[in-house]
C-alpha cells in the first residue's frame, strides 16, 4: 500500500521529527509512507471569516495540487466520522482488498481545510472533537496507521 500525508506547514519541533521518523521506520515493513509538506498561508491573528476562507484556499490549492488523481482521499477533520483504532484497520483492510492501493490523508493548517479539499475528499475522518496541533497530528496520524497495520496482521502491539 502506497500512503500519502499531505500537510501543511513544516515541522520545526525536533521530539515531533524524531517521532515521525521512528513510525515511518516501523511502517515501512507494512507500506510506502511519503510526507508531502505545503507551505502554510502567513496570516495575522486576528483575520474576518472572508480572509480565514482565502488562506483556506489558497492552502486548499496547494494540497489538491499535490494529490494523486487515483488516491483514495482521507481529510482529516473535525467533523468527520470518528473510528477505534480497530475501525481503522478494518477501514484500511477494506480499502486494501477492494484495490485502493493509493491512500492520501490530509492534515489542514492551523484554519483547518478549504471546503475544495473537503469536497474533494472521499471520507472525512475525526480523531477526535478536541483540537489538536496540526503539526502533532502527523505524528498521532502516523502512529494509528502504524496500530492499523499491525492489528490487520494480528500482531501484538499495547492497548
Amino acid at each position: 500500500m502506497n500512503i500519502s500525508i499531505i500537510s501543511v506547514g513544516k515541522i520545526k519541533e525536533k521530539y515531533l521529527k524524531l517521532g515521525m521518523e521512528e513510525y515511518k521506520k516501523r511502517l515501512s515493513a507494512y507500506a510506502k509512507v511519503d510526507i508531502i509538506e505545503v507551505p502554510d498561508e502567513k496570516a495575522p491573528e486576528n483575520l474576518s471569516k472572508t480572509e480565514m476562507e482565502q488562506v483556506k484556499k489558497k492552502e486548499g490549492d496547494r494540497i489538491l495540487a499535490k494529490i494523486d488523481q487515483d488516491s483514495y482521499i482521507i481529510a482529516l477533520a473535525i467533523d468527520g466520522k470518528m473510528k477505534s483504532s480497530e475501525q481503522l484497520a478494518d477501514s484500511l483492510d477494506k480499502l486494501a482488498t477492494y484495490g485502493k492501493s493509493k491512500l492520501t490523508f490530509v492534515i489542514g493548517g492551523s484554519l483547518g481545510l478549504s471546503n475544495d479539499v473537503l469536497k474533494q475528499a472521499d471520507e472525512k475522518l475525526s480523531f477526535s472533537k478536541m483540537t489538536f496541533p496540526h503539526q502533532l497530528m502527523r505524528l498521532i496520524l502516523l502512529e494509528q496507521i502504524y496500530r492499523a497495520f499491525r492489528i490487520m496482521r494480528g500482531e501484538p502491539y499495547h492497548k
